[in-house]
């Protein structure tokens, strides 16, 4: 038996002879069997799941993390090995994010466990030359299968034989309809998977007719195969997020590590006491080290999914918002996810006057589908989706389908066949008997008597019709007094009378051209990648606004012919991508990203999982969307809505630009406390200005709840009216970092004032008495509080977006600030925070200086942005 790449090329006596079989025998047991043993199982490969054990040591190498264990280590030392309460708490913050990102990781394998469910339990088989009823796990090439109207096709096959067959292979292609199926020789090599008309493709269902097949591949070499093997292969993308998490971690640990280290070294140098200096070095390196950073971030992404729920968008993985936010194109399938994936009638032309309702009656009694009423408000039409059009179309024109069959039952008929292009029913009416035909419009012209004029206008109404990309059907009638003995198509369909013309399509959701004007409006290109006709494609384009007038539109047939190198210097010209197989999408998808563009990719068949898995962010249709689709992508949209995608944007970037407000406070914040102690240091103070735990529990106060609050700030007006930012810029440029050190050397320069006030203006220098130290550690804490309301917008006045608008922000700042008061109050706390209380005049000083970075960064603004 040889085995070889291609069967739709080949004509059926090559196909049975390559595979050694025979159509009336089929295979012997003895002979599946070794094939069984040498091709295996007709089941998909599923990636071998890690254990328990391998993923939490996998999590113990993100750097973050090894971060957050260094500071609880450090704590732990800092405390003199007494104080655990801290360790415990960033421990514990290692263990919640571990158990989420492996729980987010047990769902890597459901995309492939979902294409394994779509496989048929039983096949029909011929077997040593009888049909057996086989499990499809024991299916091999060569063997002979029967396929009927429901069945699930359980292997790729070679059409042997067949009547009016019809599958629906939308999952796998994108053609929006069934399409028709019938014994071909030598097709063409480079025919796209969506033409192969003589191949049954493994998981598509047929529709209609029957069919006697040959298998050509089974499991991993089926197509679907080929997904789950891409699927297997490609590896999971670290979003942006995840990277810029990555710097910042390890520029903290390369700070912390040299913090630690000058201070010793300065500590030395002055002579003091080891013991001292190490502790105090501790001490600083947890104040440099942001320990709720990771948290902060994942409780802020939780929120910003929660609020994306209430939006029809359910968020698998956490980072996957924020990287949506970064999106710079989105590369969408057409069915189901642009288009209603229902096919309308959305224009008819009659060649007789007033007689659409007959051209209607017609088109729904030459017609297989069943019409359903609900209710009175509510109907279901199940059947061919051209069909189903016909039927919807007349209901809405007060033509029940099942009245008129009632009225004119049907007594006869000739089913739909491809090679003659027309279907006919015959009808029982009050003055006999009538004909009704539809079909592809210049064959049954040809069968009508229809004068020049007529058959000239129709005929050039239909080519219109075609050229907005609509499918087109004509409609014909005669009536006759008997049945004929034998139907035949020469007898029955000729000498008709040409009632008009059809056009129907799978219309653009109402909603979606907004959405992409919006997605131009943010600097988001919007890109079309579908498996049906270009023609098809290009008209939807166009009317969405995703197509404009110099874009370009390219089949996949042209694809295979453009090396990836050159696709990825012209990707940009193209807007439409029509007949494509999974491959290609693919492709288009890391063309993009070679350009440095953040993907998105919108789908919802089996061939959009391995380009939503490849994409920087995959989004799921949730409605008409597999499970092998859903299994693969990061986001699913539950109402099926391409605008849900927008709102999703928006809520992206407010969620990143409320990370970096967060990053932006505590590192600022973080550098406030290490100037104030390396300045103590350097300059030899007799006594620190903060002493370790203090320094512990300022990072409690000022690093939870207010950072927190700064990720629940509403998303800013105008932010779906910026460029996407350049995901390979630092998180630290266009000012950031600047702007982040400035503002940590002025908190802790308030800090060293009320330092330097308390120990040398308002008391005397050479008795310690605790006020200095207490009054830089209330100005620390009041200023780091205050400056979180300067952080909520970076040019926008706290004025203008309102003292109060952000109610978590409030309830933080009422919150820390009273767990500030009790310390300096309740006099049990005093001696273990060693502070003091304090006069009016020192209150006085330390409130004034707490407001400074406020003031500050409110003049800044005034100055820089003014709008």
């Amino acid at each position: 038996m040889a085995i070889v790449d291609l069967w739709y090329d080949k004509s059926k006596e090559e196909v049975l002879h390559s595979l050694d079989t025979d159509i009336q025998k089929g295979l012997s047991s003895k002979e599946a069997e070794k094939r069984l043993e040498k091709f295996g199982r007709n089941e998909l490969e599923v990636k071998k799941k890690e254990s328990l054990l391998k993923k939490v040591i996998g999590q113990l190498e993100d750097p973050m993390i090894i971060v957050l264990l260094i500071a609880a280590f450090l704590s732990y030392v800092s405390s003199g090995f007494s104080d655990w309460i801290d360790s415990v708490i960033i421990l514990l913050i290692v263990v919640i994010n571990a158990i989420i990102s492996i729980s987010q990781e047990n769902n890597a394998n459901k995309s492939l466990e979902a294409l394994q469910k779509m496989s048929a339990p039983l096949a029909k088989v011929i077997r040593n030359g009888k049909l057996e009823h086989l499990d499809t796990v024991r299916l091999v090439p060569g063997d002979i299968i029967e396929l009927e109207v429901g069945d699930l096709v359980p292997a790729d096959a070679r059409i042997l034989s067949s009547a009016n067959l019809k599958a629906d292979e939308s999952a796998m292609t994108g053609e929006s309809v069934p399409v028709s199926k019938k014994d071909v020789n030598n097709l063409p090599e480079d025919t796209v998977l969506a033409e192969r008309k003589n191949m049954l493709i493994s998981s598509t269902v047929i529709t209609n007719g029957r069919a006697m097949c040959v298998v050509t591949n089974t499991g991993m070499d089926t197509e679907v195969g080929r997904i789950a093997n891409m699927l297997i292969s490609e590896d999971e993308n670290t979003t942006p997020l995840q990277q810029k998490m990555a710097e910042i971690s390890k520029l903290l640990s390369i700070a912390c590590l040299g913090v630690c280290i000058v201070m010793f070294v300065v500590g030395l140098l002055y002579q003091r006491p080891v013991l001292e200096i190490f502790m105090m070095a501790v001490s600083l390196g947890v104040a440099a080290i942001p320990e709720g950073l990771a948290a902060i971030v994942t409780i802020v992404l939780a929120l910003g999914v929660q609020r994306l729920v209430k939006r029809h968008a359910i968020v698998k993985k956490l980072p996957a918002v924020e990287t949506l936010g970064a999106a710079s194109v989105i590369c969408s399938d057409k069915t189901g996810t642009l288009t209603q994936n229902k096919m309308t009638v959305v224009e008819t032309y009659v060649s007789i006057p007033n007689t659409e309702n007959l051209l209607l009656t017609i088109g729904t009694l030459c017609n297989d589908s069943k019409l359903t009423i609900i209710n009175q408000d509510e109907f279901q039409v199940s059947g061919d989706p051209t069909e189903t059009a016909f039927v919807t179309k007349a209901y809405n024109n007060l033509l029940d389908k099942n009245e008129l069959e009632k009225n004119q039952p049907r007594i006869a008929e000739i089913p739909f066949d491809s090679e003659r292009k027309l279907m006919s029913t015959v009808h029982k009416t009050d003055g006999g008997y009538r004909v009704m035909v539809k079909g592809a419009p210049d064959v049954l012209m040809n069968r009508c008597i229809i004068d020049n004029e007529n058959r000239k206008m129709m005929t050039e109404k239909n080519a219109e019709m075609a050229s907005k990309a609509l499918r087109v059907l004509g409609v014909a009638y005669k009536d006759i007094q008997k049945i004929p003995e034998n139907l035949v198509s020469e007898d029955l369909e000729s000498g008709l009378t040409f009632v008009g013309l059809v056009g129907m399509i799978d219309p653009p959701r109402q909603e979606v051209k907004e959405a992409v004007q919006q997605c131009f409006d943010a600097g988001i290109r919007p890109v079309m990648i579908t498996g049906d006709h270009k023609l098809t494609a290009v008209a939807i384009a166009k009317e969405l606004g995703i197509y404009k007038n110099d874009d370009l539109a390219m089949t996949g047939v042209e694809l295979d012919l453009m090396p990836q190198e050159i696709l990825e210097e012209k990707v940009e010209q193209y807007s439409v991508y029509a007949r494509v197989s999974p491959e290609h999408k693919m492709r288009i998808v890391k063309a993009w990203q070679a350009n440095g563009m953040i993907v998105a990719m919108t789908g919802d068949g089996v061939n959009d999982a391995p380009a939503l898995k490849v994409a920087d962010i995959g989004c799921a249709m949730g409605i008409t969307g597999t499970d092998v689709a859903k299994g693969a992508a990061d986001m699913i949209l539950t109402d099926d809505n391409f605008a849900t995608i927008v709102h999703a944007v928006e809520q992206g970037r407010g969620i990143f630009s409320n990370i970096k407000k967060s990053i932006q406070y505590l590192l600022s914040c973080n550098i406030g406390e290490i100037i104030t102690i390396f300045i103590a240091t350097a300059l030899n103070f007799h006594q620190m200005p903060l002493v370790a735990i203090q320094l512990l529990w300022l990072n409690l106060v000022t690093d939870s709840l207010p950072a927190l609050a700064l990720g629940m700030e509403p998303v800013e007006p105008g932010v779906m009216k910026q460029k996407p930012r350049d995901s390979q810029k630092s998180i630290f440029a266009d000012g950031f970092a600047t702007s982040m050190i400035f503002y940590g050397i002025l908190v802790g320069a308030i800090t060293l004032a009320a330092y330097w006030l308390g120990e040398y203006v308002l008391s005397d220098p050479n008795i310690a008495d605790g006020t200095a130290n207490t009054m830089a550690f209330a100005t620390l804490v009041f200023g780091e509080l205050t400056r979180a309301f300067a952080v909520r917008s970076e040019k926008r006045s706290i004025f203008k977006i309102g003292i109060f608008s952000n109610s978590a922000m409030n309830k933080a700042f009422v919150v820390s600030l009273g767990m500030q008061l009790a310390v300096l109050f309740i006099p049990f706390l005093q001696p273990i925070f060693k502070v003091q209380s304090l006069s009016g005049l020192e209150w006085l000083i330390v409130v004034t200086l707490s407001l400074v970075p406020l003031i500050v960064s409110e003049l800044n603004k005034m100055i820089s942005y003014r709008d």
